[in-house]
């Protein structure tokens, strides 16, 4: 078995992975497998005994969303009873923030891989604070999902039919230039994204009045393009997947309780391992005592190459994860320890327009000792209140160490 052949291979279908955002669907309608008893959810699989208390919030939240349920007690009783379904977003083609859960009347994004044909799909970005990826359900959590559902998306569906698509691997390429690392920071991003789409909203619109509250709805957040990010890394991701022989991790992703991997060379089989807390800043009011456990499917930015392994070009983002500007350098040189390649189109300033760390390689990880840098938000462990600060975590080492073993078993080695 050529090992380094077939995580060149493996790699290089990664990099030239080209998701554009081509529309806007509801997620019944387009998300392959989506039934109407179906939750998505962040991470690998997991049952509502074992969810973690932001987990439980967003799943009680979309029931409610979607007139399944009144409040938490009835939401438990429909997903205990099997009445509703939990898997996860990773088995559709999708990737969600923080919880992630996506519920069928959902608008979702839908990227189109233009080199290898492949699709994948991520829901609207709320904003930061008490939002429903973070486990808040309140009445003014689910009145901005309303507005958001009724009034947003409509106007970025035909925006974006409009718009003839965003190729968002260039917008990532732009990003990266202008101080963004495409995880935690994406400033520069969403204000790209926003006036990439601004000439077809203002085209497009029911009026101008629609048009203005959208715009300023996209402008003022600073993750607006986080979600169509997320769904572009998943896209290249799947692309990387089913290589025979290849050690390159194709999933990190996490549920608030168990943080799981796939291996592109060892199929669909998941390798889990128990959560870390993540190491940070907290809101005013808010300690790490409040922290719940890591969470979200935002890892499969890192999986790609940007977030947490791009940080020598996002300095900036030390005042919102901690650390020096020198931390977020040495961050991403330390990436290049564990993965097989440099990527040809995400290059950093920074380090001479040198390409970001890409491939993460199980066998580099368990040799060197070294996990992969990830940076991610907050959500507090109860479910119904929200962010609570944002910082930097790793993955457990027992996973990789898991998936090793399971690929020498497989390959006979």
């Amino acid at each position: 078995m050529d090992i380094e052949k077939a995580n060149a291979l493996a790699t290089e279908r990664m990099m030239e992975a080209r998701p554009v955002l081509v529309g806007l669907g509801k997620a019944i309608d387009v998300v392959p497998g989506m039934r109407e008893n179906l939750l998505l959810h962040a991470g690998p699989p997991i049952t509502w005994e074992r969810a973690s208390g932001p987990m439980k919030g967003a799943i009680t939240g979309a029931l409610i969303f979607e007139g399944k349920a009144r409040d938490m007690d009835e939401a438990r009783t429909l997903v205990e009873s099997g009445q509703i379904e939990l898997e996860p977003c990773h088995h559709h083609g999708a990737a969600g923030p923080m919880a992630g859960v996506i519920c069928p009347s959902m608008s979702v994004y839908i990227l189109e891989n233009k080199t290898h044909g492949n699709r994948s799909y991520s829901n609207l970005n709320e904003g930061y604070g008490k939002v429903l990826r973070y486990g808040a359900y309140s009445e003014e959590v689910l009145n901005k999902l309303r507005w958001m559902e009724d009034v947003m998306a409509p106007v970025l569906a035909r925006a974006i039919d409009d718009s003839g698509g965003v190729d968002i691997r260039a917008l990532l390429a732009e990003a990266l230039h202008m101080g963004d690392e495409g995880h935690n920071r994406n400033k520069a991003g969403s204000i790209v994204y926003t006036t990439r789409l601004a000439p077809s909203i203002a085209r497009t619109a029911p009026d101008p009045e629609t048009a203005a509250q959208v715009l300023k709805f996209l402008g003022d957040n600073a993750l607006s393009v986080l979600n169509p990010v997320m769904a572009a890394c998943k896209g290249m991701a799947d692309a990387a997947h089913g290589v025979e022989g290849s050690t390159v991790v194709t999933i990190m992703a996490r549920n608030g309780t168990d943080f799981g991997i796939r291996v592109s060379g060892l199929g669909d089989r998941w390798f889990t391992a128990p959560v870390a807390t993540p190491q940070g800043l907290y809101f005013p009011g808010f300690t790490a005592e409040d922290a719940s456990g890591d969470i979200g499917d935002s890892t499969i930015t890192e999986t790609a190459g940007i977030g947490g392994f791009a940080m020598a070009s996002a300095p900036a983002i030390v005042t919102f994860v901690s650390g020096t500007p020198r931390d977020a350098l040495n961050a991403t040189l330390e990436m290049y320890e564990i993965t097989a390649a440099e990527h040809k189109y995400f290059t950093m300033p920074p380090l001479d327009f040198r390409g970001t760390p890409t491939g993460i390689d199980i066998r580099k990880v368990v040799e060197k000792g070294i996990t992969p840098r990830v940076n991610t938000g907050i959500a507090h462990k109860d479910p119904g209140v929200g962010q609570v600060g944002a910082g930097l975590v790793r993955p457990p080492m027992a996973m990789f160490e898991e998936a090793l073993v399971a690929y020498a078993e497989t390959y006979g080695l």
